[in-house]
């Protein structure tokens, strides 16, 4: 039977429903739970749903999960279930009395810190993407001597080429200020209007007036500049490229807001929120927030640059080693932001010194997964093999390590031992051929470590080696040794073995097999024998109308399959028509396929949009990959919750590989016992 539980809703299922969800969002590779109890979630079970490359608890009732590059697609689709609908009429007084009734704890608190950071960084990675991917064509065209964008003078056609990527940078405060602002649930709007005050070139013009004073800051190695607004002395800083001042601002920005809205009658908010906003936050941005905001950035900045300007050898290898648990905590978001703020800054040269290193990382993750890859092939190893090729093609392609370590690294213990010594070896070789050229790796672009980004890395030869070692030395330490562990290695071969001796049992070997398996193989096809007739009987008592009858189009348009509806009487209790294997079960209770074993593949829908209940009122009795026989309970359903909640009772009886048989009809007319034929099918000739 093709009718499964779709991903989206197995997931929905799995963390307790839309009524447990309090928040949800998604990054580039993983879905963000917050939940009201996390502790109802089975892990094993998440990561058994098909597309589900793996599952992170965290504290604080939030919990990941994670699903790759199609995350996107399966956001939507969640979001577009019926129950989520629903839950969307949640108020939002009603979700935070729910938050205030926990007690948040410290980790807690930490993990809210980086998924702000996350949230406000995580929508623009792809016009990073795009802009780094300008920047290494610009790069490969400089290495063949095409162009030069070093030139004093550069032609139009280049400064124009260098505005489609720079625009990104400058404006990015914004950006990060819009995202921000949207995570903490404000106008986003304002929290760019207010950064955006800072990037207009009335603003840059005050560098320019006459009671400017500048003077040189030896620790920063630039020009700092001071003007005078009302009397108050005000800091000039170019905000273009900024990061940490857009996240100080909003935080701020935040409370003010919502304190506004509380004081302000509704009916004038619009006019007045933003107003008030705006001539509180804007000169606090100007004279305090940003100062602050830019030697902070400075600071962590300058940390870490002393670090690598001092010991750069001990920095080189330090880099890559720390990443592989840096990200699965989402602790790496700190320095992408130093990242950024290396690329916009001047006391770097517009350079930054961490991607490098960085990259020596990711190349040893994806050469663990090219490992697995071939493992899994050599081992026919489906799940695994399809799981590995998309995680790879998402790392050598795109530079995302998030599908390799959720969904394979992290599963299995053996491989991370590996993968640092890759790790190791890829920035080893950065460092010593840091030595070796009087510097490391460098690039100006925010670029994602990928295969088409190597030409932003300078020295080019020294960057491409030092993957290259990373990649080679997980890819032959995994292959050799395995990713497996013996008792993983001997479950597999056990697995796979049974699939094949299934093909290759004798007659012989099926005789001795127990008597109830061998009558169902006996009887596996008898209603797809030619001219066969074949009655199906109701699984439930009530008043039978005929498909087209059935309130909802996707039933009665035969769009699922051919049957019948079954309206139920008195007490509700759902049973199996015939023997055979339980193939659909979801949770909320409200659908049954079963393969028949006689031939026919069954779906029993009890109820119309009663998914929507989320298992309430439904008491069920079996789950998928049950063996049921004749009249055995699949569900007892309470009718006054079905019926308090406004939804039609109605039952479609379908057959859903209809297209199999020469007719489906409907055998029973006005009311039908359980048990009493409802379906008459024919076999084709």
């Amino acid at each position: 039977m093709t009718t499964t539980t779709s991903t989206p809703e197995a997931i929905l299922d799995a963390v307790g429903g839309a009524d447990n969800i309090v928040h949800l969002t998604h990054c580039a590779t993983r879905l963000r739970f917050e939940l009201r109890d996390a502790s109802v979630i089975d892990k094993a079970t998440v990561e058994a749903i098909p597309g589900v490359l793996g599952a992170v608890p965290q504290s604080g009732d939030r919990y990941q999960i994670v699903i790759g590059g199609a995350v996107q697609g399966m956001y939507t689709e969640i979001m577009n279930l019926p129950a989520m609908k629903n839950a969307a009429a949640v108020s939002d007084a009603d979700v935070k009395a729910a938050a205030r009734s926990k007690a948040r704890g410290k980790n807690a608190i930490v993990d809210a810190f980086f998924e702000y950071l996350s949230d406000s960084f995580r929508p623009l990675l792809p016009v990073l993407l795009g802009t780094s991917l300008i920047i290494a064509g610009e790069a490969v065209l400089e290495a063949f001597h095409i162009i030069d964008t070093h030139a004093e003078n550069l032609p139009p056609t280049l400064v124009f080429a260098n505005a489609m990527f720079q625009s990104v940078f400058y404006f990015m405060p914004i950006m990060v200020a819009y995202n921000a602002a949207k995570k903490l649930g404000i106008d986003p709007w304002v929290g760019a209007a207010v950064m955006a005050a800072l990037l207009t070139q009335d603003f840059a013009k005050l560098s320019d007036s006459a009671s400017t004073v500048c003077s040189h800051n030896s620790l920063l190695d630039k020009d700092l500049c001071m003007v005078h607004i009302a009397g108050l002395p005000m800091q000039l800083n170019s905000y273009g490229g900024q990061v940490f001042v857009p996240l100080l601002m909003v935080a701020i920005l935040a409370p003010l807001y919502k304190y506004l809205t509380k004081i302000i009658p509704a009916n004038v908010q619009m006019v007045f929120v933003p107003f008030l906003c705006f001539i509180i936050m804007m000169p606090l941005t100007a004279f305090l927030i940003g100062p602050i905001g830019i030697w902070l950035g400075t600071g962590i900045g300058a940390g870490l640059f002393w670090l690598y300007s001092h010991v750069p050898f001990v920095f080189a290898i330090a880099i890559p080693l720390l990443y592989p648990f840096l990200v699965p905590l989402g602790l790496h978001w700190p320095l992408n932001a130093i990242m950024i703020a290396n690329i916009n800054g001047d006391a770097t040269n517009h350079l930054d010194y961490i991607q490098g290193p960085m990259g020596a990382w990711n190349f040893a993750c994806f050469g663990a997964t090219a490992a697995v890859l071939v493992i899994s092939v050599r081992a026919k190893d489906a799940e695994m093999r399809q799981t590995s090729l998309g995680a790879l093609a998402a790392g050598l392609f795109g530079g995302i390590s998030e599908p390799s370590l959720y969904g394979i690294h992290l599963r299995f213990k053996r491989i991370y031992p590996f993968m640092l010594v890759g790790c190791f070896v890829g920035g080893l070789v950065q460092a010593v051929g840091g030595l070796l050229t009087d510097g490391g790796v460098l690039t100006g672009a925010f670029a994602f470590t990928s295969l088409l980004t190597i030409p932003v890395f300078k020295p080019m030869f020294l960057y491409a080696v030092s993957v290259l070692a990373g990649f080679v030395t997980s890819f032959f330490l995994i292959l050799t040794f395995d990713y497996r562990t013996k008792e993983e290695r001997a479950a597999q071969a056990a697995a796979s073995g049974a699939v094949e001796a299934s093909a290759e049992d004798t007659a012989a070997d099926l005789a001795l097999e127990a008597g109830a398996a061998g009558a169902a193989a006996a009887t596996v096809a008898e209603a797809l024998e030619p001219g066969a007739v074949t009655e199906i009987v109701s699984p439930l008592t009530g008043d039978v109308m005929a498909l087209s009858d059935v309130p909802d189009p996707v039933f009665s348009t035969g769009a699922v399959g051919d049957g019948a509806g079954v309206t139920p009487s008195g007490e509700i209790v759902v049973t199996a028509p015939a023997a055979g294997t339980v193939v659909v079960a979801p949770a909320s209770g409200h659908a049954y396929g079963i393969n028949l074993d006689n031939g026919v593949e069954l779906l029993i829908h009890v109820g119309i949009d009663t998914v929507n209940l989320e298992g309430k009122g439904f008491d069920v009795k079996v789950k998928q990959g049950d063996r049921v026989e004749a009249g055995q309970e699949l569900v007892r359903v309470d009718r006054a919750v079905v019926e308090e909640a406004g939804y039609s009772l109605t039952t479609p009886v379908l057959v859903t590989n209809t297209a199999k048989f020469a007719s489906v009809e409907l055998a029973a007319d006005g009311g039908v016992e359980q048990g009493a034929t409802l379906l008459r099918i024919t076999a084709k000739d």
